[in-house]
């Protein structure tokens, strides 16, 4: 067993250094090892497993962060609120469900929703611009708020971004991966199917 798995948050922030293959292996490898009795691990846990299409398994992470507080998951929040896990539900809504990465100062976006959610929507500055990401389970609207232009992509197909035009695109299925062996209990999602 693991505490966490640094791995795991490695293939988020330097994703551009592993191939999809490795990132399938090291999430299914990871997954009933880690402990993540850390309040850090759900929302990168989830990020993760949104990217090589474990939804399921992305949004009870997702659910974790985000309630960690309100269920007292770890058993102290008399002693102030997990901000990181907090953050953690942030990001697992803007890069594990909406794709988002910054690889060499390229935005990227590849979302993906879990049947849970009906849709997500956020707003993001990028160099100088505002721009709103609204993502239902079959199709992504990107649309430049305020700025220039923003030059990003949607799974793979660049886009470039002006004001008052909208695009919309499909969202591909996720990839056939098989499913990763689930920690025992005590150690797996502690809020699932929610």
């Amino acid at each position: 067993m693991v505490k966490q798995a640094d791995l795991v948050l490695a293939m988020w922030l330097r994703g551009d250094a592993f191939s999809p293959e490795q990132k399938v292996r090291n999430v299914a490898y990871y997954e009933p090892l880690a402990v993540r009795d850390s309040s850090l691990s759900s929302g990168v846990r989830a990020v993760l497993s949104a990217e090589v299409g474990h939804l399921e398994l992305a949004y009870d992470y997702f659910a974790e962060a985000a309630l960690a507080d309100l269920y007292d998951l770890h058993h102290n929040v008399a002693q102030g609120l997990h901000i990181a896990s907090l953050a953690g539900a942030w990001i697992t809504t803007v890069a594990g469900f909406g794709g988002m990465r910054d690889h060499n100062g390229e935005l990227t976006f590849a979302p993906r929703l879990p049947p849970e959610l009906s849709g997500i929507s956020f707003r993001m500055c990028v160099r100088d611009c505002r721009i709103c990401i609204t993502i239902h389970a079959d199709k992504a609207t990107y649309e430049l708020v305020r700025g220039e232009l923003v030059r990003t992509s949607h799974h793979g197909t660049p886009i470039t971004l002006t004001q008052n035009q909208p695009i919309t695109l499909p969202i591909p299925p996720p990839p056939p991966n098989p499913a990763p062996h689930r920690p025992p209990a005590h150690r797996g999602p502690t809020i699932s199917g929610l």
